[in-house]
């Protein structure tokens, strides 16, 4: 069995940065907001009971060095914790980074991913039709559209042309159209963190990682900083209808993020994520081995206007939302049979990395089998209040 323990201590954090987080604390029963400081993770929980708390302030980097708290451990020894068959229940372990933000998702946000969302719609769910549709489709589409700019009049022309050959969809129309897929992709407080498990629907027999940068935005639309996410997507059940995009995507454990959540600052900011490089890695119980990546450089929509197209004055989250900005990654090579295509196995490693952000690491499980989602908003407050930090 592969094991997460490579992935789950402090070399699995990037060398710099100003990283933030949350960290369950048996003292407590409850979750802290911690700091990266040295080797150890410092709860700063009094000034800042909530991660919404420290997103919201008027410079959170500033903020977050500036507080003051107990240390609660080494980082390599909550890490070492978090994953459920090893955790002693005495001790902290880390969670998702993000508290009472929305959870949401940008879609079909590069070109290679809208082409394989065409795929999957007119396979209708079927892997084995996939190979033969897309020879066809990349024949009338193209397998490089990394310079078109959505929205643009380039884009607009292809439109045209597009729908003159009766070769339009639903996913060129948020692909390359001026108005950008955002999704909800899970609740608040239903996230898992890095070491945790992620969850597959049974339902599902064709499904795929999905490494992402993530935004962190506070309730004034604001960037604040970045971390890691994977958005764990059945491709069989949204092929099926673009109307089952929530059964997709929205089921427990599916939304995966973290290690940390790197803050803006001197040291990294929106232009280190516009040219950012994620890498990622599969590996089987049965030894499969599958590496992939994204690049930020080569996506269709600006971070920013993905950010703006989520939170306007059409639409509020006052307690900001976190948005992952999708992925150039799609696995098309064969896992099993021929023309079957890449799927998940139980008990698959998934590792979603990078320089500027470290490592979110999920071994994968059944969604009946992942840690059931028992503490949320209701429950945290009612903590918070205990603990006199409301």
């Amino acid at each position: 069995m592969p094991s997460l323990s490579p992935y789950l201590s402090s070399s699995s954090l990037p060398a710099e940065g100003l990283l933030v987080g949350r960290v369950w604390n048996p003292a407590v029963d409850g979750p802290c907001v911690v700091k990266r400081d040295g080797g150890s993770l410092i709860d700063i929980s009094s000034t800042f009971p909530t991660m919404r708390d420290l997103c919201e302030a008027a410079d959170p980097a500033a903020a977050a060095r500036a507080a003051t708290g107990p240390s609660l451990g080494s980082i390599d020894a909550i890490m070492a914790n978090t994953p459920p068959e090893a955790r002693d229940a005495s001790k902290p372990w880390l969670l998702a980074p993000v508290d009472l933000q929305a959870l949401k998702a940008a879609g079909v946000t590069f070109a290679t991913s809208m082409l394989e969302r065409v795929i999957e719609e007119r396979a209708r769910g079927n892997p084995s039709a996939a190979v033969e549709i897309r020879a066809t489709t990349g024949k009338l589409i193209g397998d490089d559209l990394s310079k078109l700019r959505a929205g643009s009049p380039e884009a607009m022309a292809l439109k045209t042309v597009l729908m003159e050959k009766g070769a339009w969809s639903q996913y060129l129309e948020v692909g390359i159209g001026p108005d950008a897929e955002i999704f909800t992709k899970s609740q608040i407080m239903a996230s898992v963190g890095s070491g945790m498990e992620a969850g597959l629907n049974p339902v599902s027999t064709w499904n795929n990682p999905e490494p992402e940068v993530v935004m962190i935005v506070a309730s004034t639309g604001r960037i604040v900083g970045a971390t890691l996410g994977n958005d764990v997507n059945l491709r069989d059940v949204e092929g099926r209808s673009a109307l089952l995009l929530g059964k997709a995507k929205d089921n427990n454990a599916s939304c995966a993020v973290g290690p940390m959540i790197r803050l803006f600052d001197a040291t990294f900011s929106l232009d280190d994520v516009r040219h950012m490089q994620l890498s990622l890695k599969v590996e089987g119980e049965d030894g499969y081995v599958l590496n992939g990546g994204s690049n930020m450089s080569k996506i269709s929509r600006d971070p920013a206007d993905l950010v703006d197209q989520m939170i306007n004055a059409h639409h509020q989250y006052p307690d900001g939302a976190i948005l992952f900005l999708g992925t150039l990654f799609a696995p098309v090579e064969d896992r099993d049979a021929p023309g079957k295509g890449f799927t998940h196995k139980l008990g698959d490693v998934v590792t979603v990395s990078s320089p500027q952000l470290g490592t979110l690491a999920n071994r994968m499980t059944s969604t009946d089998k992942a840690a059931p989602w028992t503490f949320g908003a209701s429950h945290l407050f009612r903590n918070l209040a205990k603990r006199g930090l409301l």
